[in-house]
């Protein structure tokens, strides 16, 4: 008797049954998407510092959209990057990699607060040049952490552990922009572009009257991202200053690495800083940046935590 009365409920609106599983068979067809290749272009990946000993310029073509492949590098090209006082700087690729460096001792630094650098890159018949200022940067007070337990599983580490932050007070003044890296085990890290954490003046943006003010809660945070610390994790935090054309470049980054679902835009290349000096010759894609670096290190110490939230 349970079965019949189970079997009327499902049949009582064949029409609506009907549409229902006429909803769900067409989910299964398949759509042939035109993917076809455009010509391969320059991608430089240029961020340089004023932290001693090597800096690196990367060369690459661009690939298609999916091709998962290394991307291929190139080679042969002449890459230089001139300061305002006249200074030239010589990169090499010396192992072929299109991986072009300068400097490998502790004293060489190349970068210096407040003076503008242009980048050079001929390759073959192209000239690829840009320009960026390195702009100043505040001073990192303290990297501190404090005790927590997620109530979620993590899609990695563990649930039960330490957020950790920081402490820095932007320079009065509306309109310095950073880009704010986690470091761990002494090496800056950012694995994701979702992850990027770029901040306006203390905030997030130009709408926030943060000048001169400390970092806001959630920048402060972004030190921590994808899983909590352990004890005994060596952590810390780089903040490099980066000009506004170089924020609005990383955001766009991010946005288009978080950009998915059902109302989701087209994707599209993010507008590079780099320019052909040819008009009418290939684009480049990709960026050149010059950045002033203030950083902290730590290790956790659970006796030194602060409580907990709750």
């Amino acid at each position: 008797m349970m079965k019949k009365l189970n079997t009327f409920k499902y049949l009582k609106f064949p029409a609506l049954f009907a549409l229902a599983l006429t909803t769900l068979t067409s989910c299964e067809d398949v759509i042939d998407l035109d993917t076809a290749e455009g010509p391969s272009q320059l991608v430089v990946d240029a961020w340089l510092t004023n932290q001693p000993g090597e800096q690196a310029i990367k060369l690459t073509w661009s690939q298609a959209y999916f091709d998962n492949n290394p991307p291929k590098p190139v080679t042969g090209a002449e890459v230089t990057v001139t300061d305002d006082q006249g200074k030239v700087y010589k990169f090499e690729d010396a192992d072929g990699d299109g991986k072009y460096t300068w400097g490998k001792t502790t004293a060489d630094t190349l970068g210096r607060v407040g003076r503008t650098y242009s980048l050079k890159v001929v390759n073959g018949t192209d000239t690829f040049t840009s320009k960026s200022e390195l702009k100043r940067v505040p001073t990192v007070d303290s990297v501190v952490y404090r005790h927590e337990k997620w109530p979620f599983e993590p899609d990695k580490g563990p649930r039960e552990g330490f957020v950790a932050s920081f402490y820095a007070r932007d320079i009065e003044g509306v309109g310095d922009t950073y880009w704010i890296k986690p470091v761990i085990r002494g090496k800056a890290v950012v694995d994701k572009a979702v992850n990027i954490s770029i901040a306006y003046d203390a905030a997030f943006g130009a709408g926030a009257p943060s000048d001169g003010l400390i970092f806001i809660l959630p920048l402060r945070e972004s030190i921590t991202t994808d899983s909590l610390y352990s004890a005994g994790a060596e952590v810390g935090v780089e903040l490099h200053s980066i000009t506004y054309e170089a924020f609005e470049f990383l955001k766009q980054v991010s946005e288009q690495a978080s950009n998915g679902g059902l109302f989701a835009t087209p994707i599209a290349n993010v507008r590079s800083n780099v320019v052909n000096a040819d008009p009418n010759g290939p684009k480049a894609l990709g960026f050149f940046s010059t950045s002033a670096v203030s950083r902290m290190e730590t290790v956790i110490d659970p006796e030194k935590a602060r409580p907990d939230n709750d």
